[in-house]
């Protein structure tokens, strides 16, 4: 696809400052296909610790093209999510999570269907193809699978990962989409919204999972769970 010049990369962030940095020195390490240029926006949903500043002593390194926002009230990484599209000006926009659950060598592997398929959206999925993945949670991993496919009753989509951080969307698509989960609401949410759209093409790749513990930061629990079933019907049932 000849108008993919940029991509937006969207980093919500809380309370992740003692590791930011080395997400972004992944993001930074990435070349990307046809040199595609990297808009970094970062969105800091109101962290209590020093991730600010650990944003701020990164950007001033000049590794990135880096774009600050803040929420001056704690919202929601779905908050942070809408915040950092709508702010957007590349030609596709992705999302990454500011921890290391998620490999950025792998933005190449999401970017191959649009160069080569045409697509305008992409998501990354967890549960297929051979790359790592860290064996922790097994009902996370079943309640994943379940929230996967009572969307896909509803949607008609045959994803194998709705919950996956990754999805790449193009970008003016991604923000005619009337956004209103703040929380870890927005992945049933906007897939939902997706699967109405017309004429669009919806692709899914394997990609790689270093899953953080609880103890390692991860912020997701059980009440998220019920909450995406909750968005699952809502957003599917009462259009």
């Amino acid at each position: 696809m000849e108008t993919f010049k940029k991509l937006s990369i969207v980093i919500p962030a809380y309370n992740e400052g003692k590791t930011i940095h080395l997400i972004l020195d992944r993001v930074a390490a990435v070349q990307l296909v046809n040199n595609i240029e990297k808009e970094i926006i970062i969105v800091n949903d109101c962290s209590k610790d020093d991730t600010e500043e650990a944003i701020q002593r990164y950007a001033a390194t000049g590794k990135l093209n880096i774009t600050y926002y803040k929420h001056e009230v704690n919202q929601g990484k779905g908050a942070a999510i809408h915040t950092g599209i709508k702010k957007a000006t590349g030609d596709y926009v992705l999302i990454q999570d500011a921890d290391l659950e998620y490999d950025p060598e792998e933005y190449n592997d999401l970017i191959k269907p649009v160069i080569r398929g045409g697509a305008d959206i992409v998501f990354g999925s967890r549960f297929m193809g051979g790359n790592p993945h860290r064996i922790l949670f097994f009902w996370h991993s079943l309640g994943n699978i379940f929230l996967t496919r009572l969307s896909n009753m509803f949607t008609n989509l045959n994803l194998t990962d709705m919950e996956t951080c990754y999805k790449m969307f193009r970008r003016d698509i991604i923000q005619g989409v009337d956004l209103v989960e703040k929380r870890f609401g927005f992945e049933p949410e906007v897939t939902a919204k997706i699967s109405r759209l017309k004429d669009i093409k919806i692709f899914e790749v394997g990609i790689s999972y270093y899953g953080r513990t609880y103890a390692e930061g991860k912020k997701i629990g059980w009440r998220d769970g019920f909450r995406a079933i909750y968005c699952i019907l809502k957003y599917n049932l009462f259009k």
